[in-house]
């Protein structure tokens, strides 16, 4: 079946509201590519703002508590983001797997909450550079899906990220094929744990340096459906070529 190619930018913990002025940008070029779902990810300072000054956009979250309410000090519901004017939440990115000790226990019960709150979720899953160099990255990933995945989803509302953890902000990128070899076995993968029509309706993403220069051909790769995209989201200059590539596919 054919999926919409989808962006997603994760500003992590960057921006001020003095940076909404490219986020207007973005969204204002988006809407000149029909083709492609675009989403931003700002701080959670910035959720609210950034959905009044682009009404309509799809503006997420980059992660959420598994709880609805309680005292959690610091923490943020679904829900609560789901109030702000996000549609959609980042679950498990490594930034918190590996910085926060998060089990994929944890990010399943993030995805099932945010789910549950009406949200879209895009769950990230990704292996650290010793286990590639061992050979053992696509068993380790796929290991992650298997406990990360909720049991129950709509896949119009669930995306799955690859994301290499040593290509994260370091300039280094896998090859085309063997990002094409990983969202393969992540696709099989789905598959024997979700179904078929689950499988084939699930867009998967892939992140790691991703900008203006290889977006095309790391877009072109075999089920690489769209991108999650980091330091080249936060200006209109960086992630709107991003975007173009995405939609001349």
């Amino acid at each position: 079946m054919t999926r919409r190619k989808y962006v997603v930018g994760n500003w992590k913990m960057n921006g001020l509201t003095a940076m909404l002025g490219e986020a207007k940008a973005i969204f204002a070029a988006a809407e000149t590519h029909t083709s492609v779902d675009v989403a931003l990810c700002p701080p959670f300072t910035l959720i609210g703002a950034m959905a009044a000054a682009a009404p309509g956009a799809a503006v997420g979250g980059q992660d959420c508590h598994a709880s609805a309410s309680g005292a959690f000090t610091g923490s943020v519901a679904a829900r609560m983001l789901a109030d702000a004017g996000a549609r959609l939440v980042i679950v498990g990115h490594s930034e918190r797997r590996e910085g926060f000790g998060e089990s994929d226990a944890d990010v399943c019960a993030k995805a099932e909450a945010a789910l549950a709150a009406g949200l879209s979720v895009i769950l990230c899953v990704g292996e650290p550079r010793a286990v590639r160099e061992s050979g053992g990255a696509i068993a380790y990933v796929l290991a992650q899906i298997a406990g990360s995945l909720p049991g129950e989803f709509d896949p119009a509302r669930l995306a799955v990220a690859y994301e290499p953890i040593w290509a994260i902000g370091t300039g280094l990128v896998p090859t085309v094929a063997d990002v094409a070899d990983m969202h393969g076995a992540i696709r099989a993968k789905l598959n024997e744990q979700a179904g078929a029509g689950a499988a084939s309706a699930m867009r998967l993403l892939y992140g790691g340096s991703v900008n203006g220069d290889n977006a095309a051909e790391l877009l072109g790769a075999g089920d690489v459906d769209g991108a999650l995209v980091g330091g080249a989201s936060l200006t209109a200059a960086k992630f709107v070529p991003i975007v173009e590539a995405a939609a001349s596919l």
